[in-house]
């Protein structure tokens, strides 16, 4: 009998199941008491019961461990002195989207040469969150393939969607069952229908495809996740992040019979994708936080060590700068402690 499967398939290979690699890299009691607080202060500070600010911050995606640790020790010493009007997630991005192609992320090709070795992405991912989570930071990241938080998201504090999956049931039906708070950006071209479409699904009970924590297919059933917020990053018609925009988003959410705040990401189409430009947009969103008639809460930045991004793979006459983007360009970190200490001070 002739093939009719498989037909395009070179490998196939075994994964150990989640459970296995939770039970490996397993988390320590005072870690997940951490977790399920800093899900508890991030729910809170989403819907204003909270009167902190929320800033996820971080690189764009980690792609070195080494640095994004020495980032992360920078980021905890700064976040525990300004907590008190500051409420800072760092940014912990495993899983890159791409428009054609590109490095997918440190969970996809850990090693960075397209020999995509999932399992020791799965592993490094999860050992690194754990060492987040040891600097009393908590975590978020972008969930994009919908097996992978059966394995890292008993690790994560907050979640986004992003704007090219915010469309898509899968994801919508992942969001609804996930254990935290979760952010749905407007879709690539702006429009923020789209994302309040994805809350109103989020939040309903959802039966799907998936798997269990022992790899397992399954018939995966939610209550519905009601921690669902809006984010707005711009699209293809530029910025998004100023007060009328942020009033029409407000408008549409309350059309929507939806009970929800906004984060602003000052990256992306808001900064028109130069990172110099995202300490402006911080600026705005603080004024706009400030502003009770506006349902602002949080924002999100994209920050590094060093500034700007640079060139991946690199050429064979060069080799990868130590804390700079391989990715979307970030501000470094003399800029993000500048910003957040005025953000602070702002915020008296």
């Amino acid at each position: 009998m002739q093939q009719t499967s498989d037909i395009r398939i070179t490998q196939n290979k075994t994964l150990p199941a989640p459970e296995i690699l939770r039970q490996e890299i397993a988390k320590t009691p005072k870690q997940a008491e951490f977790v399920l607080e800093s899900r508890k202060q991030i729910a809170s500070s989403l819907n204003g019961k909270d009167d902190r600010l929320l800033v996820i911050v971080g690189p764009c995606s980690i792609h070195d461990t080494q640095a994004g640790i020495e980032y992360a020790k920078n980021l905890a010493g700064l976040s525990h002195e300004i907590e008190d009007r500051i409420l800072v997630a760092m940014r912990v991005y495993f899983e890159k989207p791409r428009t054609t192609v590109g490095w997918k992320g440190l969970i996809m090709d850990p090693d960075l040469n397209n020999t995509c070795n999932l399992e020791k992405g799965l592993r490094t991912a999860r050992s690194f969150l754990r060492d987040i989570l040891d600097l009393r930071l908590p975590t978020a990241t972008e969930l994009l393939d919908p097996i992978t938080p059966q394995y890292i998201s008993d690790l994560l504090s907050w979640t986004a969607i992003g704007a090219r999956t915010t469309e898509s049931q899968t994801h919508r039906q992942m969001a609804s069952g996930l254990s935290m708070p979760v952010g749905f950006k407007n879709a690539t071209s702006g429009n923020v229908n789209a994302a309040i479409n994805a809350i109103l699904a989020s939040s309903q009970e959802q039966t799907f495809l998936g798997i269990d924590r022992n790899g397992k297919a399954s018939a995966v059933t939610t209550t519905g996740n009601p921690e669902c917020h809006l984010i707005l990053r711009g699209g293809d018609n530029g910025a998004n992040y100023d007060e009328l925009s942020v009033r029409k988003a407000q408008d549409a959410i309350e059309a929507a019979g939806i009970d929800t705040s906004i984060m602003i990401d000052c990256s992306h189409a808001n900064s028109q994708k130069d990172p110099a430009r995202q300490p402006e947009v911080l600026t705005e969103i603080i004024r706009q936080f400030k502003d009770p008639d506006l349902r602002v809460s949080s924002a999100m930045i994209e920050s590094n060590l060093l500034h700007g991004s640079q060139k991946f793979p690199p050429t064979n006459e060069t080799k990868l700068q130590y804390g700079l983007s391989i990715t979307d360009g970030c501000v470094d970190w003399k800029t993000t402690e500048t910003i957040l200490r005025k953000a602070h001070q702002d915020l008296s």
